[in-house]
């Protein structure tokens, strides 16, 4: 069952949201009002959809839109939001101990170990991803692959579940996506025309109606939030990896590495992951092979059979958005990120990002968004306790 200790009681209040209380501050729209105590800004997600109350902030050097705003009311309540989502994803019935066993069957072994967490120097100082720390993980199981469409469906005809997205009625979808719709779709983050607010969007409808992912129950199942993430994991009986596992099984053995595969970004020559290609919002040559997501399972595996730790989606982990584990002289044992907060964080980059934009597609990247945000470009995979 997944891990809720810290689900239950957010330390957060009442934001007024008005017009006025909006800014842009380091390239990032931020609310003037701070939630929790300190110096806690609303989020914006990385290039995607919104999920439940209307207009998302976006990080405008990441890739997905976040926070929603109330568009009848003027007001967002975090904790009441968060109360009921946790309730809906708590509330769907585990499929059994037979369906756990066959997906944990399918996951790979990761042997564990010490390693060196986060970058030497963060190229987006506000990630909090540098400098290196010694971490030590216990061995544990790890999905070879992100969730698929396939997988996800399966869930919600067996649960009757309906994500955030599908229950707020919308998402964003990068306007590349939309084609000839493209016009039917105006609306779009301030100063981040690239992304479009669809309605009907949703992880059955990626770019929104009409769209379907019949042709593609392999890809990774896009559209969905955290709480979306802990609803799959509640239902079949595992959990999402912490934050330290994630890296440390993306690494796949190599150390202070760039990317799964070593520190070359076309090794070879040749693409190695599902990223952006061309100009930057403009044009996607799609070099990769792809100008959406990929096969869940596309390119070449890393050293311990995890396919597209890099590119392709976003992929939700367990943990509060914080500082890494603190250095010292012994390495942090198992770490699970901050005991408290509210934005999650997301690991690996996308088939959005690209070195003029959204230059986190290393193992070490990360990013955070509010946990009730989705995107087009964002989904996550499971692990478990060996």
């Amino acid at each position: 069952m997944p891990d809720v200790r810290f689900f239950l009681q957010p330390s957060v209040s009442v934001i007024p949201l008005a017009a006025p209380n909006w800014t842009f501050r380091h390239g990032q729209m931020r609310c003037r009002t701070k939630v929790h105590s300190g110096t806690h800004w609303r989020q914006p997600l990385i290039l995607g959809g919104l999920a439940t109350y209307g207009v998302k902030n976006i990080t405008k050097d990441c890739c997905t839109p976040d926070a929603k705003t109330s568009e009848q009311s003027g007001t967002y309540d975090p904790a009441a939001a968060h109360q009921l989502h946790i309730a809906q994803s708590l509330a769907v019935t585990p499929a059994g101990e037979a369906l756990t066993e066959n997906l944990r069957a399918e996951m790979m072994e990761i042997p564990g170990g010490v390693f060196e967490m986060g970058a030497r120097r963060s190229s987006f100082p506000s990630d909090l991803d540098s400098p290196r720390r010694k971490v030590r993980v216990s061995p544990f199981l790890l999905a070879p692959t992100t969730v698929t469409n396939s997988q996800f469906d399966r869930f919600t005809r067996e649960t009757g579940y309906r994500t955030v997205a599908e229950r707020e009625g919308w998402s964003f979808v990068f306007h590349l996506l939309l084609g000839a719709e493209l016009g039917r779709w105006p609306d779009s983050p301030p100063d981040l025309p690239w992304w479009r607010k669809v309605h009907g969007a949703s992880w059955s409808a990626p770019e929104g109606p009409g769209s379907d992912v019949v042709s593609r129950p392999d890809h990774p199942v896009v559209h969905v939030t955290w709480y979306d993430a802990l609803a799959y994991a509640r239902w079949s009986g595992l959990r999402l990896p912490r934050e330290a596992e994630w890296e440390f099984a993306a690494r796949g053995g190599l150390k202070n590495k760039k990317f799964p595969w070593g520190d070359e970004l076309m090794p070879g020559g040749r693409h190695a992951m599902n990223t952006f290609q061309g100009a930057f919002p403009h044009r996607n040559s799609g070099d990769d092979g792809w100008i959406g997501t990929a096969p869940a399972d596309a390119f070449v595996p890393n050293g311990y059979g995890l396919y597209n730790m890099t590119g392709n989606v976003w992929e939700w982990v367990q943990d509060y958005f914080g500082a890494l584990p603190v250095a010292g002289l012994l390495p942090a044992q198992d770490p699970a990120g901050p005991e408290d907060g509210y934005a999650r964080v997301q690991r690996g980059g996308s088939y959005l990002c690209h070195v003029s934009y959204c230059d986190r597609y290393h193992v070490h990247s990360r990013t955070q968004n509010d946990p009730d945000s989705s995107a087009g470009n964002c989904g996550f995979r499971v692990a478990a306790d060996l």
